[in-house]
């Protein structure tokens, strides 16, 4: 089976349960190539979580769910060790981090202390338990959810967490035409029905290795450069895109070549993933944000500004 073959196979699999979101759905495989994690943004009721246990379905990996409330623990998260009073021993009790497909539902809903608890393991792909460390399984992808900030009984991610998502995507409201298809499928009391897996462990680590084949030009570098150069010199922004935001940027190009089945990345992937890859990583000033100008603003006018250049395959 060819890796165009593939990922449409997960990407059908996925719009069983979905309607509409084709482009939000091509973003999340899209993460699942660069082994990035994949923040989903946006009010309740949007389908976030339907569409992010889909994936999980869709993929034959291990899956959990942490459902993020105030009273989940670090320790919940990662998990701690215990002493065994029968064999006199310590055992270690590794958290619900331990799979290879985590949904982390509304994760601005616990501490900032157990937000942190996430960032060595989608950094580091390991976890450390009372001063030693142990390796995450493979692919690992966090998918978290998270309502808007401004909702009663949010915590805002601190900006070293969004550094790590590698996308951040916002459902939006679906059109007319779409919510009627919505309606209709939930007038049965079984909306949605369980996916069968489509692709295993192993071929989303094939498809992540196939990435490294993806060309990237000098010249398209040069170019992502001088966007999130732009971002840091811009007078609205406190906190621009960092070099870690230019690899995600990089690598994010090389997973849209592939999946249109380019070996080689164009500066139209860059202009098509420069806002749900960098936007989350702009901290505003505080000027800008009493005069309503967001990053997305600063994006827009960073696109529209910056040369783009003439490359060849």
């Amino acid at each position: 089976m060819s890796y165009l073959q593939l990922l449409d196979d997960i990407r059908t699999n996925v719009a069983k349960n979905m309607v509409g979101k084709r482009k939000e759905i091509d973003l999340i495989l899209i993460a699942m190539l660069c082994g990035g994690h994949v923040l989903v943004e946006d009010v309740p009721g949007l389908g976030k979580t339907t569409m992010v246990s889909s994936l999980a379905q869709s993929l034959g990996c291990t899956f959990r769910r942490i459902q993020f409330t105030p009273d989940v623990l670090p320790s919940d998260i990662t998990g701690f060790t215990m002493y065994n009073i029968k064999s006199g021993e310590q055992e270690v009790h590794t958290g619900s981090i331990m799979s290879q497909i985590v949904l982390a539902d509304e994760i601005n809903r616990t501490s900032p202390k157990t937000q942190s608890a996430l960032l060595e393991a989608m950094q580091e792909g390991q976890v450390s338990i009372d001063g030693k460390t142990y390796p995450l399984p493979r692919p690992f992808i966090v998918l978290a959810t998270q309502n808007p900030v401004e909702l009663v009984g949010t915590y805002p991610l601190p900006e070293a967490q969004m550094d790590r998502f590698l996308l951040c995507i916002h459902m939006g409201y679906p059109n007319e035409e779409e919510e009627v298809e919505i309606l209709t499928r939930h007038q049965k009391s079984a909306a949605q029905s369980p996916l069968d897996p489509v692709a295993t462990a192993g071929q989303v680590l094939l498809l992540q290795e196939a990435l490294d084949h993806v060309h990237c030009s000098t010249a398209v570098k040069q170019y992502i450069v001088r966007l999130v150069e732009a971002t840091r010199e811009h007078p609205d922004v406190q906190l621009g895109v960092s070099p870690r935001g230019s690899i995600a940027l990089m690598r994010a190009s090389m997973a849209m070549a592939m999946m249109e089945g380019r070996g080689y990345v164009i500066p139209d992937d860059v202009q098509a993933l420069a806002i749900p890859v960098l936007s989350h990583r702009l901290v505003m000033t505080s000027q800008a944000m009493l005069e309503k100008t967001g990053p997305l603003d600063v994006l827009q006018k960073v696109l529209s500004t910056v040369p783009v250049p003439r490359v060849s395959s």
